[in-house]
This record gives structure tokens, sequence and C-alpha cells, in this order.
């Protein structure tokens, strides 16, 4: 089983701490066994958690049984970290372990040398002071999070969810994923930064939307030659009117909302099938493997070959 490692810190806070707790605890694999063994790790018996004091069933010798550590933030970004947590992180890194800060932890990720040479993000206020601080490392506040392998980093509050989420998808595959982020009521896909490998989400309709019963049209008929004037004849109103009033209710345009789902549908079938790409490009509904590569590299951030080794995932 994968074990996943929360450190806490003094200051740590408190929503970033309780996010990996929550996810990797509830992860279930389609058998209903857990996915992960999740230990709550400290470098003292008590942690000082701003509003209470936390007691923490495992020292940081725990971080040596970990596949995953995760580096929740503290209210004190740029306060000095123990040289014991440091070392431990290091010689956690040196075994491979993947490690990856939520929100502020990564000025404590940073402070161990592991970022240096990479990108990285935290939460967009703290940004300018991360990259003040650690002129090595190339600072992007503009997203969710920030894969590079074995160093991952996310923004702050909900970004972490993303950015567990993001680890359950690839240990795991996009079932098993989907589930968890049922149970924490988060879309598995959330509009963020350009540089995710998730794509991004369709913006929602609001509830009782008279578009609705269109878009679930668009999404099962997605892999047709469908033209924005196949698309009003369907709706039964004017291609203007059509245009208009989707915009209103989806914040899109009918062919863009249809081109998402075609690129949903593609990574779909990547993560489930072992179809060649040029079939996927088919029935995704692309006029040609060409365009399909080139829409999916533009939307998702990475070709359809690296998408499918990253997120088939071991339930794939």
């Amino acid at each position: 089983m994968h074990t996943v490692a929360v450190l806490a810190l003094d200051q740590v806070i408190s929503f970033d701490l309780a996010t990996p707790i929550e996810v990797f605890s509830r992860t279930r694999l389609p058998d209903g066994r857990a996915a992960y063994r999740v230990l709550i790790c400290a470098p003292a018996d008590e942690v000082d958690a701003g509003p209470f004091v936390l007691r923490a069933p495992h020292g940081l010798d725990a971080l040596r049984e970990a596949d995953t550590i995760i580096v929740p933030g503290t209210s004190e970004d740029a306060a000095p970290v123990p040289a014991a947590v440091l070392d431990a992180l290091r010689e956690a890194a040196a075994h491979g372990t993947r490690i990856a800060s939520i929100c502020a932890g990564a000025f404590v990720l940073a402070a161990t040398g592991l970022l240096d040479g990479l990108r990285a993000t935290t939460h967009w206020l703290a940004a300018p002071r991360l990259a003040e601080l650690h002129p090595e490392i190339g600072v992007d506040p503009d997203v969710l999070y920030v894969d590079n392998g074995q160093f991952l980093t996310s923004a702050g509050a909900a970004a972490g969810l993303d950015l567990c989420l993001h680890m359950v998808r690839k240990d795991h595959g996009s079932a098993v994923a989907a589930d968890t982020a049922r149970l924490s009521v988060m879309p598995l896909e959330r509009e963020g930064g350009q540089a995710q490998f998730i794509v991004h989400a369709q913006p929602p309709a609001p509830a009782g939307a008279t578009m609705e019963p269109l878009l679930r049209w668009l999404d099962e008929n997605a892999d047709q030659d469908l033209t924005l004037d196949d698309i009003a004849v369907r709706a039964r109103m004017s291609s203007r009117t059509l245009s208009r009033r989707f915009r209103e209710q989806t914040g899109t345009t009918p062919l863009r909302w249809l081109h998402r789902a075609r690129i949903r549908r593609a990574q779909y079938l990547l993560e489930t099938t072992t179809h060649s790409v040029d079939r996927i490009a088919t029935q995704a509904g692309f006029g040609s493997p060409t365009a399909f590569r080139e829409r999916f590299k533009r939307v998702v951030g990475t070709s359809p070959g690296t998408y499918r080794r990253a997120f088939r995932g071991t339930g794939g």
C-alpha cells in the first residue's frame, strides 16, 4: 500500500493539513480496499497550530516509510525551518520519495534546495516573496499546481485539493480519482493554470438553465461532425440567438464547449483503453489525427502519448 506522510510544523495551516489527510484517507480502489496509508508526522511531540495544539502520532523517522510526503503551509511562510526537518526531507528525496507542498509549504521545500532550477508555485500573495528569497526557482503564480515529477507544489487553499486529486489520478487512474473527487464535492477537472496536465473543466451551467438538454446532447454527440448551424437546429433557434444565450448561460461558445467535450472524451479513452492515438482521434470526433494532436496539446499542455503514460495509472 502507498504510504503518505503529512508533515505538521508549528503554525501549520489547518486547512492545508486536513486536505491531504481527507483526500488520501478516503481514496478507495475499485475492489473497495484503501489506496493509501496516511501518517501524520511532526518534529516534536506537540505542534502549535495556532487555534489549537496538535499531537502527531509519528516523528520525523516515519518519513522514511513514506512513498509520498506532503508539506502543508504555515502561517509564517518564511519562518526558519528546523534543520532536522530539512535533513529528513533531503534524505527522503535522495531515496526517490515523492514530495509535494501545499500553499506556503513551498517555502519549506525551497529551503531544502530541492526546488533549485525547477518551476514551482505557491499562494499568489506569497509568490513574490518566494521568488525574492529563492531566485534559483522559477516561481509561477498563475497555475494551480506544478508537477516536476518527484517534486510538486500547489497554490493556496482549494488548489491543494487539485494537487492531491492529480496525484491520485497519476497513481490509480481517472476512475479512482473521480470517485475521490466526488467524495470531496470537487470537480476532477477544474479551470486553472494553462500548464496543468488536467484539461480545463467546462464552465458549469446554472441550475435549471435552458441549455442543459443541449449540453448533454453535445457531450453525447461530440464524435459527430457538428457545425454551429447543426447545433442551432438542435436547439431550435438561430445561430445568432444560440451563441448569445449559450454565452449567457455557460460563459463560452457552443463550438468551444464541443471542443472541450471532445478533449474530455479523448482523455477518457487514453486512460482506459489501448486504442491507438489515431483511432481515438476519430472516436473523439476530430477530423484528423494531426488536428487532434495539435488541439490536445494546446488544451491539455502535453501530447496524447505523454498524457497516456502519465495518467493510465495502476488502475488504467
